[in-house]
């Protein structure tokens, strides 16, 4: 067994939604289940094939997100595995529950927009996503001062009343 990493590749802003299903219709299902939540949503989406002719297979709304998911995922080439891209202004918030209420979804890895290394092992057999790193090491424990600009933020953007 070899263990490696791939750094998932997109714009800083940019938010995804790494995780694991195991049936071909993932595409399908995950595309109705994203539009159908959001209208007007931009996404992307790609699936790694486990089996057969292990194609990625891919949809979505928008060009650059259906490229970005592509590209991702078959740098991960990791059986079973789907990537979701979203558009500026769409966030895993709005559509992660739904994605998880899919049938074929069995685990969701990541739900992000920082910086992302994916861990992967290789044997004989294929590839399989061990785990993530999601962002940076953390740094200490928020304060007072730290406690408030995280709940004016909330409210800020509208999550708090």
């Amino acid at each position: 067994m070899q263990l490696t990493s791939v750094k998932i590749d997109k714009p800083e802003s940019v938010n995804f939604i790494l995780g694991q299903s195991h049936f071909i219709k993932t595409v399908e299902d995950i595309h109705e289940a994203l539009v159908a939540t959001v209208p007007g949503i931009k996404c992307g989406l790609a699936f790694c094939e486990a089996s057969g002719p292990a194609l990625v297979r891919f949809s979505g709304t928008d060009e650059e997100m259906i490229t970005l998911a592509k590209k991702n995922a078959l740098a991960l080439s990791a059986g079973h595995s789907f990537i979701v891209f979203l558009g500026d202004g769409f966030f895993p918030v709005n559509v992660l529950n739904t994605i998880k209420m899919v049938p074929e979804v069995c685990h969701i890895f990541c739900a992000t927009s920082n910086p992302v290394e994916v861990i992967l092992a290789e044997t004989d057999e294929g590839r399989g996503i061990l785990g993530v790193v999601d962002g940076v090491r953390s740094q200490g424990l928020e304060g007072d001062a730290e406690i408030k600009a995280r709940k004016d933020f909330l409210r800020m953007i509208g999550y708090k009343l």
